[in-house]
């Protein structure tokens, strides 16, 4: 009997199978005999899988044969599937040239796309001109084209127009435009082009905001605002040269349509035409009366650069006359030699306006270098005065941009070098003092921010470690950036001086909040100053020592911990003091007898050994063991903290933790009758006089650098206080 199980395997292999090879193709000529027959047989365009199996399954003798058939056809979909895989690994490298072939002819097609556009406006401007040089010869043939002909350009019916009408045009937008008489001064050449209703809107959030009307003339752009209720009243709003200004046409996007922006660097504004035709009226009028200002403008350039003869003096009987008058004119002569007309200089002011808009800031700076050369030995004429006035607006522009580059609201991301680029393009435009303080600016606000992403979680020492190598890691990349930056500019690393200790100041209120303000142990908190000292001295691989700032700034908090840890100490001795039995201690095991032998030799006492009786007895008190190791504990923390500022105050802590243990053992040996105890006592007394003081006064001189001569007197003094036989408390 025929399994239907295997029956279902069969077809559903089958079916894949014959979906892969068709999808394979001639590439999977690999088997041979039965597998050739059984390949064809699949990639057969009328093949159907259920009859196949159907006939497979009347054709078979059992279960066998089907599964021997179902794994041929498995073996069959897994070579065509590593063939597929093959091909596609082969023409790998065929997909990514034509992909870059794609890219390169994309890249062509727009600069096509740009020449023609070009050509078009070439071709439009000379018909203009020969129309309006047609006006000119017969004023009553261009009167007849612009009232016959509706679709003549707007520029040349205002052309046909007389000069009168003109002024009147002007006079009358003068009278309706609040505000703009003084802004928008009367002139003979300047002229109404178009005007008309437009509605402004957001540019973020396409909300609308007001109602405009836009007056265009010849060389600016005037947008007004509505009187309420005053019909046919504006008031200034903003004026736009043409010359800074551009177009551009904002997709239809229902319910927003009909929409087109100016670009004013760096601002811009979006306004809604009534309808698409004057949105296009709009559009081309802008671009044409653009493009006939940038012709005139061009024209008038060449025209001052051509040489103009000197007017005839009268004749001066005067001798000394003549030669004032050669000096004048060797200046003069020489003005008119700058040649301005060349079409780099002539397509600077556009040229710069790329740049910033394309983000090329080095080719900005390039051009403004090229131009500062070839005017470097050339005399101030007016010419060269009204290009430095364009220039010096697009050097502002181009310096904006840069400022807002490293502005901390842009991204942090990326390190210091993401910074080279504006901070060197911003001193090669001589602004080395404003790029080292947005540099350090951007640098501040980046470790700030990377601190303040530091997750606080488990361990104090853990988030420590974490903290100092944040900080210090980004203090010494920035250190490396700006002296790579700033390298001949010797007058800036006192500002960088400056700005590594505000950064220190801000690395400590950090570190002083996690360690001494959630009153961590001595011990913990000596591991972390020790961590902040090791990640500061890395510094001095770039020549900067900021220990001294370190110390200075966590000199308040390490004295506060250690007078804490210091009251602590004498708080438990005192309560240690008032159970005192002045009895032998018994550890009772061996174990513990050699862990506490073990105590003593790390705390620096050798000798302890001469204090241990038979068995696990220690000749010596529970309390004066226990403020041993309390007070060698103490000083070796302390030391881990040491630096001069805290010399005093480690030396007044370690007297003052003496003394409640050398006034507890005078006041018990005078106050003692049992012989025993007393005995008991003395040798503790000695214990702390002979074994316990030299090992403090040593360890100290060791970690300090020289000896304290406050814990020589202590030790050397017989008696130290003066106690009142007839009170039970020690009186200093």
């Amino acid at each position: 009997a025929v399994s239907a199980a295997a029956v279902a395997a069969v077809a559903a292999v089958a079916g894949g199978a014959a979906g892969s090879g068709a999808a394979g193709g001639a590439a999977m000529a690999l088997a041979e005999g039965g597998g050739s027959r059984l390949r064809r047989q699949l990639e057969s365009g009328g093949f159907a899988a259920g009859e196949y199996v159907k006939q497979l399954s009347q054709q078979s003798d059992g279960d066998r044969d089907l599964q021997e058939h179902r794994q041929r056809i498995q073996a069959l979909s897994e070579e065509t599937a590593q063939s597929l895989k093959r091909n596609v690994y082969q023409n790998y490298r065929q997909f990514i040239e034509t992909a870059r072939e794609i890219s390169y002819l994309e890249s062509e097609m727009y600069q096509l796309s740009h020449i023609l556009t070009e050509q078009k406006g070439i071709m439009e401007a000379v018909t203009q001109a020969l129309l309006l040089q047609a006006d000119r010869d017969d004023p009553a043939l261009g009167a007849r084209r612009a009232a016959t002909d509706p679709f003549l350009p707007l520029s040349a019916k205002e052309a046909a127009a007389s000069e009168e009408g003109r002024q009147r045009t002007l006079t009358t937008l003068l009278e309706k435009v609040e505000g703009c008489r003084d802004l928008l001064p009367e002139s003979p050449g300047k002229y109404l082009v178009y005007n008309g209703d437009l509605v402004e809107y957001d540019a973020d959030h396409m909300a609308q905001i007001q109602r405009v009307h836009a007056f265009l003339m010849n060389d600016c752009l005037l947008v007004a605002t509505a009187l309420p209720n005053r019909r046919g009243a504006y008031r200034y709003d903003a004026l736009y040269p043409l010359d800074g200004l551009a177009v551009v046409n904002v997709k239809d996007n229902p319910p927003m349509k009909d929409m087109f922006k100016l670009l004013m660097f760096p601002e811009s504004r979006i306004f809604q035409a009534e309808n698409t035709k004057i949105k296009k009226e709009w559009l081309e009028v802008l671009e044409e009366t653009k493009r006939n200002r940038a012709l005139s403008e061009k024209r008038r350039l060449e025209q001052e650069a051509l040489p103009r003869p000197a007017p005839t003096p009268p004749e001066s009987t005067n001798p000394f006359e003549e030669e004032e008058e050669e000096e004048e004119e060797e200046p003069s002569a020489e003005e008119e030699m700058v040649d301005l007309s060349l079409e780099w200089i002539q397509e600077l002011p556009e040229d710069l306006d790329v740049c910033i808009a394309q983000r090329d800031f080095e080719g900005a700076v390039d051009l403004l270098d090229k131009l500062n050369e070839y005017l470097g030995d050339k005399p101030m004429s007016q010419p060269v005065k009204e290009l430095r006035a364009k220039v010096d607006e697009r050097v502002r522009q181009l310096t904006d941009v840069l400022v807002f580059e490293l502005s901390p609201d842009r991204s942090l991301r990326g390190g210091p070098r993401a910074t080279r680029r504006a901070v060197s393009q911003l001193i090669r435009l001589g602004q080395s003092t404003k790029a080292c303080e947005l540099f350090l600016k951007n640098r501040a606000a980046a470790v700030q921010t990377a601190i303040r992403q530091l997750r606080i979680e488990g361990a104090t020492l853990l988030y420590i470690h974490k903290l100092c190598h944040v900080f210090f890691t980004s203090l010494l990349e920035t250190a490396r950036e700006f002296e790579t930056d700033f390298a001949g500019n010797n007058g800036c690393y006192s500002a960088f001086v400056v700005w590594a200790r505000s950064s220190m100041r801000m690395f400590v209120d950090a570190f002083s909040k996690q360690v001494f303000d959630s009153k961590e142990s001595l011990s913990t908190a000596a591991e972390c100053v020790k961590v902040a000292k090791e990640h500061c001295k890395q510094l001095s691989e770039i020549g900067l020592d900021l220990t001294f700032i370190i110390h200075a700034l966590l000199v308040k908090d390490i004295k506060g911990a250690l007078q804490s840890y210091k009251d602590i100490i004498i708080e438990a001795t005192k309560h240690r003091n008032s159970e005192e039995m002045w009895r032998r201690m018994n550890l009772m095991t061996p174990e513990a007898l050699g862990k506490l032998r073990d105590e003593m030799r790390s705390c620096g006492v050798g000798s302890f050994d001469q204090y241990t009786g038979d068995d696990c007895w220690v000749n010596l008190s529970y309390t004066v063991v226990a403020f041993t190791k309390q007070t060698m504990a103490f000083l070796e923390e302390a030391l881990k903290l040491y630096f001069p500022e805290l010399h005093m105050v480690l030396l007044e802590s370690l007297v003052e933790i003496i003394l409640v243990a050398v006034q507890h053992v005078d006041y018990s040996l005078r106050c003692e009758q049992d012989p025993e105890k007393k005995a008991f006592i003395r040798q503790n007394a000695s214990f702390l006089y002979e074994t316990v003081l030299p090992v403090v006064e040593k360890r100290f001189e060791e970690g300090v650098g020289k000896p304290a001569k406050q814990l020589q007197d202590l030790r050397n003094a017989s008696r130290l206080m003066r106690v009142n036989p007839e009170s039970t408390t020690s009186v200093v």
